[in-house]
């Protein structure tokens, strides 16, 4: 696949999807569910709701085999993607997992340049660096869990974080097709996927499960994955992985205004690197990297 040039429109999309995905982890807390019922619903809320808009817009695109495929890995990551992330948030706990899953913009760099070729961007790494050492300063790394629940945690966090960047390369493949389209036959994948193993109790779910789970399914993918998915096609790999950094800013700034966390001059700094991170990024800003002279 060729180098995509940026398209306009890429960059607010992103970010309106960064916004709206940190503040998951409260919605999935508030439900109370575990991870394979808050996902199978997620998929049954979204899907419904995507693919009802596209219907009533009359949207649908035709798919090729090739486009079919492509939707369907980006579909089964996805969903894989969320099972091993929220899981590892039991395991290991939130920081940490949030730390490791952040190694997905690395990963979806590296598959970029090993798959399609494309020259890896090392003037701008210095910033992606500096992004995720803040998301290290900005969650800290003291939490109670030690020995196999740690590296359960740590093991899921990766395996989420690769699973995101082939879903963002799967995704990329499909230019001209509605994002909703894409994102809503991706959760009728998911919801076939889930049926047989997810054992939702929904006659016990109160009125803040439901609210929580509706905002996971509707805002949380049918808004979100619309926005994301079109900002993958239209944005720089460079630009998806450093614009990514923007979500554990988000979660932070929750934890402070719902669950009253006082930030620590370290998570403040943190937050003001991921943010020069992202600015120096996106305003193309590159550092000179010496080569030794030949000969």
């Amino acid at each position: 696949m060729p180098s995509q040039q940026p398209l306009p429109g890429g960059a607010w999309r992103m970010v309106a999807a960064m916004l709206l995905s940190g503040t998951i982890g409260w919605f999935v807390v508030t439900s109370g569910q575990p991870p394979l019922d808050v996902v199978f619903f997620r998929c049954l809320f979204g899907g419904a709701a995507l693919l009802g808009v596209l219907t009533l817009q009359r949207g649908w695109v035709r798919m090729t085999r090739a486009q079919l495929g492509w939707l369907v890995l980006g579909g089964v990551t996805l969903v894989l993607n969320w099972l091993a992330l929220f899981s590892a948030y039991a395991y290991s706990g939130i920081a940490i997992a949030t730390v490791v899953y952040h190694t997905q913009p690395f990963f979806l760099l590296m598959l970029t340049s090993v798959i399609q070729r494309e020259p890896f961007p090392f003037a701008r790494l210095p910033w992606l660096v500096l992004a995720f050492a803040g998301v290290m300063l900005i969650t800290g790394l003291e939490h109670g869990a030690t020995g196999t629940a740690m590296l359960a945690g740590i093991g899921l966090g990766l395996l989420a974080a690769l699973l995101y960047a082939v879903t963002t390369l799967a995704t990329r493949r499909l230019q001209a097709i509605p994002p909703g389209q894409i994102a809503g036959l991706q959760m009728v994948l998911g919801v076939l996927m889930l049926a047989p193993l997810a054992h939702p109790a929904a006659g016990s779910y109160g009125t803040g499960t439901w609210a929580a789970l509706l905002a996971l399914g509707l805002v949380h993918t049918g808004v979100m994955y619309t926005l994301l998915y079109g900002a993958f096609q239209r944005l720089t790999v460079v630009s998806i992985a450093t614009l990514s950094f923007i979500y554990p800013l988000v979660a932070i700034v929750i934890d402070v205004m719902v669950f009253g966390v006082v930030l620590g001059p370290l998570q403040i700094a943190g937050m003001a690197l991921v943010l020069l991170g992202v600015v120096a990024n996106q305003l193309g800003w590159s550092l000179p990297l010496r080569r030794r002279a030949q000969g």
